[in-house]
């Protein structure tokens, strides 16, 4: 097999990016180690930012964006009974929109037989070979092989492309926090119309959803803890008890999933070498306080798609020479809020009376201040390209 670019990964950032080559007329496919049906099973957060929004609606894959997402306008901020409200339509002139990232990985997959775009299921143990020549090719399960001009890994944290990068090249910055989201979800009318994220002498908790029927709701845990510590009584309770004036509006129901995510901030850096370029969680993670896992990943494949449309259009290489300096910008820019917000709404073990007073002072000032709610609103709509 031979295509133009070989694409590592059927999560959202390679679905996105093989959608937008095959609309440019640039060859490409797609290897997936696992089932369609597990892809498309995987529960994942969905506050989209308008960078991610216009490439759907750039697509045309949005007829169910547009019918079910929901536009959110503002956010809460909650310390103890006072909600500070965020108006980030009003203070930007624009949305952020709630449609599930598992509805939009539907909604790619969908939509990639009428347009061309392969997808090799349960391709198992992808190795990537020869990347910094001008020939590199991919193998998998049983021998099978496929020649390619580029390789973009789009395959998350845990994937093979990262490694591919060689060690006297590659550099990591990782914060690993002490604390995990505890996160549930249930067939309930969210408790609020908006997000609230909670500061809580109990530590953090969000209020969230992904539908007007479906809510999904996290509260801060200490690393390492049990999930059987957490029957759903004692969840609803603290949640009622963390999230201040909402929690009395919280509607209870057996849980639909519930896990224990870890968090993280990581950036690999560069993003390229040679002829592979890496998007998404392959590259850099952030903790989901501040909504921008899926967004960074749309955001680094619209500058990869533009830079290989333009190899294949205009021969022109600027931009793929550029790659990773133009993505890794928005990455740090989107990962120091995530810190900061992070920083913010939640309790770290090693932090003292002085911190906390820290926290409460900082949230006292975000609500006597426009300045400050603007750049929090700025942040959280998305940062231009």
């Amino acid at each position: 097999m031979k295509t133009q670019v070989a694409i590592i990964g059927a999560g959202p950032a390679g679905l996105l990016l093989g959608h937008l080559l095959r609309a440019a007329g640039v060859a490409c496919v797609i290897l997936e180690r696992q089932s369609r049906a597990y892809v498309e099973a995987r529960i994942r957060a969905g506050v989209l930012e308008r960078t991610t929004t216009d490439l759907l609606h750039r697509l045309g894959i949005d007829a169910r964006l547009n019918a079910e997402g929901l536009p959110h306008h503002g956010f809460g901020l909650v310390d103890g009974e006072r909600t500070v409200r965020i108006d980030v339509a009003a203070l930007t002139g624009h949305a952020v929109t709630v449609y599930g990232q598992t509805e939009v990985t539907r909604d790619l997959i969908a939509a990639a037989p009428e347009r061309g775009l392969d997808i090799i299921w349960e391709a198992g143990d992808v190795a990537l070979h020869d990347v910094d020549s001008s020939a590199p090719f991919l193998t998998w399960a049983d021998g099978q092989r496929l020649d390619t001009d580029f390789i973009a890994g789009c395959d998350g944290f845990h994937g093979p492309s990262r490694a591919a990068l060689p060690a006297a090249v590659q550099k990591s910055f990782e914060c690993v926090y002490p604390f995990g989201w505890l996160g549930i979800l249930a067939d309930v009318p969210p408790c609020d119309d908006e997000l609230i994220y909670a500061n809580h002498d109990n530590g953090f908790a969000l209020a969230s959803m992904r539908s007007p029927t479906r809510s999904r709701y996290y509260i801060q845990v200490p690393d390492g803890e049990r999930m059987d510590n957490w029957p759903d009584d004692r969840l609803w309770d603290e949640l009622a008890l963390r999230l201040g004036p909402a929690g009395a509006r919280i509607v209870r129901g057996p849980a639909l999933e519930k896990s224990i995510a870890p968090l993280r901030s990581f950036v690999c850096e560069p993003m390229q070498h040679g002829r592979l370029f890496l998007a998404g969680d392959c590259a850099h993670v952030v903790p989901p306080t501040g909504a921008k896992g899926l967004n960074l990943a749309a955001s680094d494949v619209a500058y990869l798609s533009a830079a290989l449309i333009g190899f294949y259009h205009d021969g022109d290489e600027a931009l793929l020479h550029g790659y990773s300096a133009r993505a890794a910008a928005r990455v740090w820019k989107a990962e120091r809020f995530s810190w900061q917000l992070t920083k913010l709404m939640h309790r770290f073990p090693e932090d003292g009376r002085f911190e906390r007073r820290m926290q409460l002072a900082e949230l006292d000032y975000i609500a006597g201040s426009v300045a400050a709610q603007t750049a929090i609103a700025e942040n959280y709509v998305g940062l231009p390209l």
